[in-house]
């Protein structure tokens, strides 16, 4: 038995992997990466076009991010941020995001992650009623192929029923509203989608009634979904609707933030400033977990009232994650990686034009290096590809070498990191046109 068959039989018998079933025997097991190349045991070379999972920025293997880390390890490995103990790191990261975030976001929560985050924003957000009097407002709106992660509140909050099917009850008072997904039509029965969406939102608060809503949480650019991009219009009518009722906002900008979309937050794409923002990936792009809950100054203080704030991770605010985000963020600056975020999504978008003619190719979105191509059976019904298209990221990466993902089953999706070159951008897109160029109305190649 090779290198190779070990660590396929080490990890059949002892690793679960996220939305793998059992009986699916492949895998491919990587040692090492540079740029927006991987390399698997064996050797072979692969073109990163997803950045992990929308998260690798900066791209892989950058020895100053380990750098920083090994300083921050040789000082202050760890020590917690509860109570009243505090270290530099974390205090100078969450200054540095006070710097970088829309309108009055200046205070900071450390996780370890996107799905902690979310759970921390419902939680901080019902919170923030009870203290002002309000214990009644608990109920969380959300959205239909929503993606909050996979912990309790953000994945009842998560829009997939699927991904909610078999755990048992979820978190109580949790409500869906229909996705500003425009290419979908058919969604808003002949009305204009933000027209639509606004009613449909009016409807909803008076039916649960305003004073039992605590917010609203929504990625502003729906990144699983299928990179959904949301009319121009709909986050400033949809915030007024909210405002007007006392309902908090919270932007899941977990996968949107640090240049992924374009900007340093979506936010800034949709002049909308949130109540409370969940930010992780993109902040450290990868190199170690960790995640920020971003809250408005009247937030924070409302919240800490009393015994204080009500949430605590063992990691928040690691030493050592703060740090290496610091690290990231220098990157993002220095390289200027937010507007190469455009330059090259941009360039992308113009490549993939190609696939304007292709039957099955309904529509594609990109909002900087975010992409999503969306699979139809036909243009004309602009009905999704069948299950069968699911299968469409592994062919691509079989045959060419090139990594991309599906996102709610019928979105060829891209994220790479922001460093990629043109020549990487040709190549990521001249495997995806190939292998698109043979998929059939019913999904398969």
């Amino acid at each position: 038995m090779n290198h190779l068959e070990k660590l396929i039989q080490s990890d059949h018998r002892y690793l679960v992997h996220p939305h793998l079933p059992k009986n699916v025997l492949n895998r491919t097991i990587f040692s090492r990466g540079k740029g927006c190349k991987l390399w698997d045991v064996q050797g072979r070379e692969y073109l990163d076009a997803t950045g992990g999972l929308w998260l690798a920025q900066i791209g892989h293997g950058r020895e100053e991010i380990a750098e920083a880390a090994a300083r921050q390890m040789k000082q202050l490995e760890y020590f917690t941020c509860f109570w009243d103990f505090s270290h530099e790191r974390a205090i100078e990261l969450a200054e540095k995001l006070a710097t970088l975030a829309p309108g009055e976001l200046e205070m900071s929560f450390f996780t370890s992650g996107g799905s902690e985050g979310d759970d921390a924003a419902i939680k901080t957000a019902r919170c923030y009623h009870h203290q002002k009097g309000e214990p009644n407002r608990t109920w969380i709106l959300s959205r239909n192929s929503a993606y909050h992660g996979a912990a309790y509140g953000g994945g009842t909050a998560t829009g997939f029923a699927e991904m909610r099917e078999g755990t048992g009850p979820g978190l109580p008072h949790v409500a869906y509203l229909t996705a500003p997904n425009a290419y979908r039509s058919y969604y808003f029965n002949g009305q204009d989608p933000t027209d639509f969406c606004v009613a449909e939102l009016e409807k909803m608060i008076a039916s649960i009634g305003a004073g039992n809503i605590a917010a609203m949480i929504a990625e502003p650019i729906m990144g699983v979904g299928g990179m959904v991009i949301p009319p121009a219009d709909y986050w400033t009518r949809m915030s007024a609707v909210l405002k007007k009722h006392g309902i908090l906002l919270i932007f899941d900008e977990v996968v949107t933030a640090f240049g992924r979309s374009g900007n340093w937050f979506a936010a800034e794409r949709f002049g909308v400033t949130p109540d409370i923002m969940v930010t992780a990936k993109g902040i450290s792009s990868g190199y170690i977990p960790l995640g920020a809950v971003m809250m408005t100054r009247d937030v924070a203080d409302t919240v800490r009232e009393g015994h204080g704030y009500p949430l605590g991770y063992t990691y928040s605010g690691h030493p050592v994650a703060c740090a290496v985000a610091l690290e990231n963020l220098r990157i993002l600056e220095d390289e200027n990686l937010v507007s190469r975020s455009n330059e090259m999504g941009a360039y992308i978008a113009e490549q993939l034009t190609a696939l304007r003619d292709n039957p099955c190719v309904g529509e594609v979105r990109q909002a900087g290096m975010g992409i999503g191509i969306e699979l139809v059976t036909d243009k004309e019904s602009r009905q999704p590809l069948p299950e069968a298209a699911m299968l469409i990221p592994d062919i691509i990466r079989d045959e060419t070498g090139v990594i991309v993902r599906i996102s709610n089953y019928n979105n060829i999706c891209m994220s790479p990191p922001l460093t990629m070159t043109r020549e990487e951008a040709d190549r990521a897109v001249e495997a995806v046109c190939g292998v698109l160029a043979r998929v059939r109305p019913d999904g398969t190649v």
